[in-house]
């Protein structure tokens, strides 16, 4: 019944929040205990909840019973489903109460609504940087620790970033996925089919403040400066 009444009888008097089912506000409790009664028999890890332990444990045998009905991609947690789902729906359900912008996951709203506040709650221990979010947080720290988890297979160069590998990885497929409308010559990175783009364009955005020269790229004006400055490399 209290599905129809909506009564959550059962309240957390440690942060107030409230659940319809004993065995649920019992799950929750163990958060602020730390009590972690169900382990993982293949890696030890402990869960609050046998549902926990049940998500957890399709890690370990690969099954994804929660299947999207529109493209078939599957999961492991029902919950993954559910933001999933936003994709095909286009439902936003988490407004920015600053400026009215949504989001798919409560998460990426949080994230978001630092760029109002200015927080940067992640930092940095060795040089004391801060950052907006945790991701940003630990791509920077490779920077102290040289790590680059991310290897070419064919050459072996390692990266910091996934995104940078999959980049580097054009030059050996030869693959050059944006094409110019007018000429059809293709190019490996958008930032190259820009660029050539205003040959056709006639488009020269960067302009020298001292002359009112203008160019193409950013790359030719700064060589360009260097004729005011007297550096002649």
């Amino acid at each position: 019944m209290r599905i129809h009444t909506g009564e959550r009888p059962y309240e957390c008097s440690q942060c107030a929040k409230s659940f319809k089912h004993k065995s649920q506000f019992e799950g929750h409790m163990r958060i602020h205990t730390g009590e972690s009664p169900y382990t993982c028999p293949q890696c030890g890890k402990s869960s609050t909840s046998k549902s926990n332990l049940a998500a957890h444990m399709r890690i370990h045998t690969g099954e994804r019973p929660f299947v999207c009905p529109q493209c078939g991609k599957s999961f492991r947690n029902k919950s993954n489903l559910v933001i999933h789902t936003r994709i095909h729906t286009g439902e936003r359900p988490y407004v920015c109460p600053q400026c009215e912008k949504s989001f798919k996951q409560k998460a990426t709203l949080e994230e978001h609504l630092v760029i109002h506040t200015g927080e940067c709650p992640y930092t940095c221990p060795q040089c004391g940087k801060g950052f907006r979010q945790k991701n940003n947080l630990k791509l920077h720290l490779r920077i102290h620790t040289e790590e680059r988890p991310y290897t070419c297979p064919q050459c072996e160069k390692g990266f910091k970033r996934k995104a940078t590998l999959e980049l580097h990885m054009r030059i050996h497929t030869g693959e050059r996925p944006y094409t110019c409308p007018q000429c059809e010559k293709s190019f490996r990175l958008k930032i190259n089919l820009e660029e050539h783009l205003r040959i056709h364009t006639g488009e020269r955005p960067y302009t020298c403040p001292q002359c009112e020269k203008s160019f193409r790229r950013k790359s030719t004006i700064n060589q360009h400066m260097r004729t005011h400055a007297g550096d002649h490399p």
